[in-house]
């Protein structure tokens, strides 16, 4: 394939490839450029001196399209899965002919289609199969699940599943103990919710070669996976049921950082867009739109843990290595995207940017920092100053603010953690995830969860004073999180010549949604079809 492709370092040097889906006009042109590549119609207009009629016409809504020549519109115009018009409803109307369907949105609220700026989608795919963790707080209850995956399993079989957080049981940590009885002819393998441990039985722990003997790796504890191979054909189901589940949440295009983690093969990624998203492309599978990233090991350090005064985290590559990976990147005009959790980590990581573009001067690079969730003094002010963008998971911090304190220190907590009204302040561009499988893919709960911070059991909000309103929040799911990927030409907002995706909500009042951020996806569309439910 003769591709041009968008290198970047995901703590790591990453290549990002942009599919879209195939649009309605067989005719199309393909755009290639050091950005992306997207396969781009060519419009009927330019083939023909007939008049341009629309396909569909969306009218009686509240139609928000996150573009600020026209904030708002109450009607839409749709030709060839891109938007010829919006306004006022006799104005769109001009473009209907006896062939043009007509949608009556009955005054409910239209968003753009969401964008979600960072996910595994096919791990995702393959964790909506396994054995579901996430929200369990009894060691009992854990037992249970694991106990109900054996019974339904042949005996040999991989046990493979996920999400727990062993802070919401008080802390400890599960033990190959809690499951080795009930598990005696299987092997385990359950991560836990951020993906950087896991639980292994000792079937599992004996078929990897890993026993008492095992020396622990720098800087951590066993951190390699065992995790069972997952056949193409298990990774094609994968994809195809968490689009499908993505297009429920409203999501339209997602940014995967594949199924890559510290510890495993950075070649699953490659192989996933050989196996899988190739032939999706291929087979008019790709019901959503995709922009790539593959990885090469690397870590970041974070600053001492409270709880653990000699821990500063795991880093696998030097700093100067890193540096040389980015500067190695950027110089072949590409973009670069590195992880960053911890405030000693997202200082390095604006130290390197700055040192890149000091060396070799002014472009727009948009050069991305993913979770940025905890930033020392002036981290805020330097994103916006550096024009680096936050690429955040406000769901994260729903699980965070109680086990924030704990590492970090109350002061450190309550000043560092989750910044987003500080880096709106500082002109920072500000990208909504979600980390899926971390947390679920859900972007009207990110939005929700950025206005209001409420953390479970909470009565006030976590930080109040860095709470958005829901204008913000929209953006960063929609046409901010689009020019954080150089996809903000045909993606991120409703405006003519762009992409027709657009959510459906369930709520019929703007100031209701405003001052609440409740809603629910009622339809999702993309390129003006109409793709769930």
């Amino acid at each position: 394939m003769n591709l041009y492709t968008l290198i970047s370092a995901s703590v790591v040097v990453v290549l990002a490839i942009f599919f879209s889906l195939p649009l309605l006009n067989p005719t199309y042109w393909l755009s290639l450029n050091l950005k992306s590549w997207l396969w781009i119609p060519i419009p009927s207009s330019s083939l023909s001196s007939s008049p341009v009629i629309a396909d569909l016409v969306v009218r009686n809504g509240v139609i928000y399209t996150s573009d600020e020549s026209l904030p708002f519109a109450d009607s839409m115009a749709i030709h060839n899965g891109r938007i010829l018009r919006l306004g006022n409803f006799s104005f769109v109307q001009e473009l209907a002919a006896d062939g043009t369907e007509e949608l009556d949105l009955g005054g409910k609220v239209v968003v753009p289609g969401f964008i979600d700026s960072h996910v595994h989608l096919i791990y995702a795919g393959l964790q909506m199969a396994r054995v579901e963790l996430h929200g369990i707080n009894k060691k009992d209850e854990f037992v249970r699940k694991i106990k109900e995956a054996v019974r339904n399993a042949k005996e040999g079989s991989w046990i493979l599943g996920g999400g727990w957080n062993n802070d919401l049981w008080g802390g400890e940590l599960p033990l190959a103990s809690w499951i080795d009885d009930i598990t005696p002819y299987n092997p385990v393998w359950l991560n836990r919710m951020d993906g950087h441990m896991g639980l292994a039985n000792s079937v599992a722990l004996k078929l990897s070669g890993i026993s008492n003997l095992t020396k622990d790796p720098e800087g951590g504890t066993i951190v390699r996976t065992v995790d069972g191979e997952d056949t193409v054909n298990e990774r094609r189901e994968a994809l195809v049921g968490a689009t499908n589940h993505a297009l429920m949440r409203g999501v339209t295009t997602v940014v995967d950082f594949g199924r890559y983690y510290p510890g495993v093969s950075a070649e699953l990624p490659w192989e996933d867009f050989s196996d899988v998203y190739q032939w999706a492309d291929a087979s008019k599978k790709m019901m959503i739109r995709v922009c790539l990233f593959f990885p090469m090991e690397t870590w970041l350090r974070l600053h001492p843990y409270a709880d653990e005064p000699h821990n500063y985290g795991l880093q696998v590559t030097e700093s100067e290595i890193l540096y040389n990976i980015t500067m190695a990147s950027e110089k072949s005009g590409l973009q670069v995207a590195i992880h960053a959790i911890g405030d000693r980590a997202n200082d390095l990581i604006l130290d390197i940017y700055e040192s890149v573009v000091s060396t070799n001067g002014m472009r727009d690079r948009r050069f991305r920092i993913e979770h940025a969730q905890h930033l020392a003094p002036g981290a805020a002010a330097r994103f916006g100053r550096q024009g680096i963008v936050a690429s955040v998971q406000p769901l994260h911090l729903l699980g965070d603010a109680d086990t924030a304190t704990k590492k970090l220190g109350t002061d450190r907590a309550q000043k560092e953690s989750y910044l987003f009204r500080s880096l709106l302040a500082s002109n920072a561009p500000l990208a909504f995830g979600s980390d899926w499988p971390v947390v679920d893919i859900n972007p009207l709960g990110g939005i929700k969860t950025a206005m209001k911070r409420l953390p479970p059991g909470w009565d006030d909000a976590w930080i109040p004073s860095e709470c958005l309103t829901l204008n913000d929040s929209l953006k960063a799911h929609t046409i901010s999180a689009a020019r954080a990927c150089f996809l903000d030409n045909d993606l991120g907002s409703l405006s003519p010549g762009k992409l027709a995706d657009f959510v459906i909500l369930s709520t019929d009042s703007w100031d209701d949604f405003a001052a609440e951020g409740s809603a629910s996806v009622e339809a999702t569309y993309v390129s003006g079809v109409r793709a769930y439910p």
